[in-house]
């Protein structure tokens, strides 16, 4: 196996389209591993690291663009990260331990698409959007149609994820990612992203995802829209929370089973909201 270590996108893409089995490497905390124990087999390693085009956190308008060679850590701390995009620091906050967190990135993390992963359902959640860049330029990926299914992206083979985009808008909004996990730094049972705009008392922007409960990131608009013009009362949570638990499609496995995982989803929504509400 080769390992290269370009210094710009457009020689890392040129690599990447010469050859059909390489892989990119960002922080390593998958791909390290899945090496180690003989799940993938690459030709050739392109290290990302020493490509600053795709490092650090830049306002642009009326978005905030994080580079896919982001840490979890850099993420995590970053004060402009407030209002939608606050969902997305608040999941980086809680990804597995320090040592991951200063080492994995934004775009290794998405490009995996592990569905009980914490960013997937925080960038749904967030309406981000997804640039992807080839050799032929880039394209912009809403989230919602980024994560094909499990562990699967709608990358192309010759494309590298290069960026985040956050919308600053909506104005005034408040943002939590709650996860109930059997350890502290495991992945979620259950996960809730949710972006609110409150407004004495009443809801007028309203934008839910839920994580672990099927191949990717679960979104109902429908639930967005009994949420939003709401004063989001218990029923009315309750009514989202059902809509979430008939559309969930969960596995079993040691985390806890189907059912236990369609049960969870109400009450963390509640809690979500609950904390948004305090704040708000």
């Amino acid at each position: 196996m080769k390992y290269v270590e370009p210094t710009s996108l457009s020689e890392a893409l040129e690599i990447l389209a010469g050859d059909d089995e390489a892989r990119c490497l960002a922080g390593g905390a998958t791909l390290v591993a899945m090496l180690n124990a003989d799940l993938v087999e690459p030709s050739t390693l392109i290290g990302l690291r020493r490509i600053d085009e795709l490092a650090g956190i830049t306002a642009t308008g009326d978005q905030l663009r994080i580079g896919a060679m982001t840490t979890h850590a850099q993420i995590a701390v970053d004060g402009r990260l407030t209002g939608n995009a606050a969902v997305v620091r608040d999941a980086a906050r809680q990804i597995a331990h320090p040592a991951i967190r200063n080492m994995g990135t934004i775009g290794g993390a998405i490009c995996h698409a592990d569905p009980n992963a914490d960013f997937p359902g925080a960038l749904v959640a967030a309406n981000a959007v997804l640039v992807a860049a080839g050799q032929s330029g880039t394209r912009q990926i809403p989230a919602d149609e980024f994560f094909l299914d499990y562990l699967e992206t709608s990358l192309e083979e010759d494309e590298i994820l290069s960026a985040v985009m956050l919308p600053v808008e909506p104005s005034g909004a408040g943002a939590r990612h709650l996860k109930f996990s059997r350890t502290h730094g495991d992945y979620a049972t259950v996960s809730i992203s949710l972006v609110l705009v409150l407004d004495a008392g009443a809801c007028s922007y309203a934008r839910v995802a839920v994580g672990s409960v099927g191949p990717t990131p679960l979104h109902l608009t429908e639930v967005d829209e009994i949420l939003t013009g709401s004063d989001l009362a218990g029923e009315t949570i309750r009514q989202a929370g059902r809509k979430l638990m008939e559309a969930a499609d969960p596995v079993d496995d040691v985390r806890g089973s189907a059912e236990y995982r369609r049960m969870i989803i109400p009450g963390l929504l509640q809690r979500a909201v609950d904390e948004l509400r305090e704040v708000g």
